[in-house]
């Protein structure tokens, strides 16, 4: 017998958070009863989706498929919007099975780096804070900050949901920027994913983003010639180094169990991490 929310994932019906949220709502039964969160169930079993039988009898996939998708601006991260704004997954080519589910979000006015994958428990283990796979962004900012400012960012600021702060930061040049005069480029590190955590920090010392890119997810990074709006297959090597690097830091932290509910170079020392928040969030 498996925990509900982990069978479903397993058989690439979405991520366990997704599924968690359909067992909340009541829209999963088995065995004619109304599932609650923490319910077992096996493949065999009469699982229901909203009245649908679901067929859990075949294995999950062997072959976990993973996409990298470049997001544009004015895209968002779900697969309907009430407002009616494009949104991600109108522009995917179809899984050769189940459906796709998106690794977090990206914000409507951020772009870049954007994994898609079939697998729900792959999806599950990468949001999970424990996984603290690095991130890392392209910024720009309004101004110029100070060093001090930079050294602020590394060593932690206060947020609503506690400390955070940038693992690395990197001042870049401003490569013939228009608004290069009034604005900073940088390079961002972080190995968490709070809901715009990005900008919050920078928003935090007195500078507001006023461009975000997202270019690296853990060992993929965003290939230099794919367009806005393109998407390609990750390779199946650096998928289980993806899968590797989750599993690495849940054993780290001790924490891999189910869910339920100075300068700026980069190579300062830094203080101790912050505690992780909530998981898979926009930037």
């Amino acid at each position: 017998m498996i925990r509900l929310q982990k069978l479903l994932a397993g058989a690439g019906l979405g991520s366990r958070r997704t599924i968690e949220g359909w067992i909340r709502e009541g829209r999963v039964s088995v065995a004619g009863h109304t599932a609650e969160l923490g319910d077992r169930a096996s493949p065999g079993d009469d699982v229901r989706l909203d009245g649908r039988k679901l067929d859990l009898g075949r294995a999950a996939p062997r072959g976990r498929e993973l996409l990298l998708y470049n997001k544009p601006l004015g895209e968002v991260t779900t697969r309907s919007d009430p407002q009616g704004r494009p949104t991600v997954f109108e522009r995917l080519p179809p899984p050769g099975h189940g459906r796709w589910i998106a690794v977090g979000r990206l914000d409507v006015n951020t772009s870049g780096l954007l994994l898609l994958t079939t697998d729900g428990e792959l999806a599950h283990r990468l949001m999970h804070p424990s996984s603290a796979i690095e991130r890392e962004y392209r910024v720009r900012v309004r101004g110029r900050p100070p060093p001090e400012v930079i050294r602020q960012l590394l060593e932690g600021v206060p947020l609503d949901d506690g400390p955070a702060r940038f693992d690395r930061i990197a001042r870049e040049s401003d490569d013939g920027d228009a608004a290069a005069g009034s604005h900073s480029h940088f390079r961002v590190v972080l190995h968490e994913g709070r809901n715009r955590e990005v900008r919050r920090l920078w928003n935090a010392v007195g500078f507001e983003v006023s461009r975000l890119l997202r270019v690296r997810y853990g060992p993929i990074e965003l290939p230099r010639d794919l367009r806005p709006g393109g998407a390609r297959p990750v390779d199946p090597t650096l998928i289980e180094r993806l899968a590797a690097q989750a599993a690495a830091g849940a054993r780290g932290q001790g924490n891999d169990r189910e869910s339920e509910g100075a300068g700026a170079g980069a190579g300062a020392q830094r203080g101790a991490r912050p505690r992780p928040a909530r998981r898979g969030a926009s930037k």
